[in-house]
């Protein structure tokens, strides 16, 4: 999970990009940066930490052009702490191409050895988007001739590209001299969203990014999300042109941007997040009634700020009080995609804090966004205790987390995962609650894609069906060996 960001504009790009990588900040805080395209110029800032520590007013006056890209970097792949693997990557053939990317690539090993010995590129790190960016430019360099580059070239290049590459990715790029690239992976795992709106001299201004809601709250127009496996390009002119790239996509987007990862107030392949944990939150009250005592709950508490919706549908349908009990300090990271276990549970506390009076001899049922590892549910349980509840029934809006992520999001071990291999009366007694009660796969399913015409989710972290099929055992022991978490 990262947030990428691309615009072109009619004027200076590098406010617009800054601006719109801060609306995605909530993807990723391990790192950020931003490329401009000034004619066959490129120019690239990018640093550690948040959009508001990253760059000063010496980056932003260097970041010179009215074509821009942005990421905000969460480690799934290489090493969170290595500023080297830091987005955008850059390789000057052909032309000069800056390139960012959400997702995750699974065949990196086969990657690796094709590149060194196929195409003769060196990659400087072990970053799967370096990997990816030098596929993309190793494909372009052999379509280009004398009289250089042009879109059916670059559409071939990427319609390549998906032949060599396999996993989730939407990739965003900036062609020296040429203009702005940007395609998904033929399955749609990660989102796409592209935007316009009138700029000066009658003539359009165009953003691509990882969520509705960096085009809206930024002045745009929500168009349509990037179809699966199709490739957009924006001319230096503003000219728009795409071209679907993969023979066979088809759309089955991440569940998980659903319940967790996505701001409630972006709209991405055409559902509406804030109605869909709605709609979680109204199945879940189903699984909660069936599988707890009658009477044993008072009242029920979000973990702000996801579970949010949840919460108050679970609350309305079981008719029970719904009340704000916990507060959170907005200084921390959010602990899920901090890199380190060590830091995470570090991070609890200092994250969440309980107000006595709301807990005080109450039976509180806890509505989460989902378990993960554990690490914060159990602290969260804890602390409820501390402060004087009678009893605690932990809920998850989404199902028990058993299987690696391998498509962007960080659960590389299933070791790591507290519902990998336990039953729930298992997982009930890690986390030391009274009751606990999860959603259902088909209730998630089915709560998510209400009203859209999607019939697949990428669901693998709760199935353990891998959707691109060539996710093996061995891949994940090999994942859990060598990914850093």
């Amino acid at each position: 999970m990262c947030g990428i960001v691309g615009i072109a504009s009619t004027s200076s790009v590098n406010q617009k990009v800054y601006d719109a990588l801060g609306l995605l900040q909530h993807r990723g805080q391990d790192s950020t940066g931003i490329a401009t395209l000034d004619g066959s110029h490129i120019h690239v800032r990018k640093g550690k930490g948040m959009v508001k520590e990253a760059f000063r007013t010496r980056d932003m006056r260097a970041l010179v052009g009215r074509v821009g890209l942005g990421h905000v970097r969460y480690a799934t792949s290489g090493e969170a702490k290595n500023e080297l693997e830091a987005q955008p990557f850059y390789v000057n053939a052909p032309y000069g191409i800056v390139l960012v990317h959400n997702g995750n690539l699974t065949n990196t090993r086969d990657l690796e050895r094709e590149l060194a010995t196929r195409d003769m590129r060196h990659t400087n790190t072990g970053s799967d988007t370096e990997m990816m960016l030098n596929v993309l430019g190793s494909e372009l360099q052999q379509l280009v001739g004398p009289a250089g580059l042009d879109a059916e070239q670059v559409f071939t290049a990427v319609s390549r590209t998906h032949d060599r590459i396999r996993g989730s990715y939407a990739v965003i790029a900036l062609i020296s001299g040429y203009g702005l690239l940007a395609f998904r992976d033929p399955y749609g795992i990660r989102p796409l969203v592209l935007g316009r709106r009138e700029g000066g001299k009658g003539r359009t201004e165009w953003m691509v990014a990882s969520e509705s809601v960096a085009l809206t709250a930024s002045g745009y127009e929500l168009v349509r999300d990037v179809d699966p496996g199709e490739a957009i390009l924006i001319g230096l002119d503003g000219e728009l042109q795409s071209q679907q790239t993969h023979p066979s996509s088809q759309l089955v987007p991440c569940s998980f941007e659903y319940v967790y990862l996505a701001r409630p107030d972006s709209i991405m392949n055409g559902i509406n997040v804030y109605e869909s944990r709605l709609r979680l939150g109204e199945r879940l009250a189903d699984t909660i009634e069936k599988y707890t005592p009658s009477g044993a709950i008072d009242v029920v508490m979000p973990i702000p700020d996801s579970s949010r919706p949840a919460a108050m549908e679970v609350a309305r349908k079981l008719g029970i009080e719904y009340r704000e009990g916990y507060y959170k300090n907005r200084y921390v990271g959010r602990t899920f995609i901090m890199p380190g276990q060590e830091h995470r549970k570090k991070s609890v506390r200092e994250k969440l804090n309980a107000l006595a009076s709301e807990f005080e001899g109450k039976n509180v049922l806890v509505v989460d966004d989902s378990i993960v590892r554990g690490t914060t549910s159990h602290e969260i349980v804890d602390m409820t205790r501390q402060v004087g509840a009678n009893s605690v029934t932990f809920t998850s809006a989404a199902p028990p987390v058993r299987y690696p992520h391998v498509y962007g999001i960080n659960m590389p071990s299933r070791h790591e995962l507290i519902a990998s291999g336990k039953t729930i009366p298992e997982i009930n007694a890690s986390l030391g609650s009274d009751f606990l009660v999860y959603q259902e796969v088909d209730d998630m399913t089915k709560a998510i894609t209400e009203g859209s015409s999607i019939e697949k989710l990428e669901d693998s972290c709760f199935t353990g069906e891998y959707v691109t099929g060539d996710v093996s055992s061995e891949y994940l022991a090999w994942v859990e060996r060598s990914q850093l978490s």
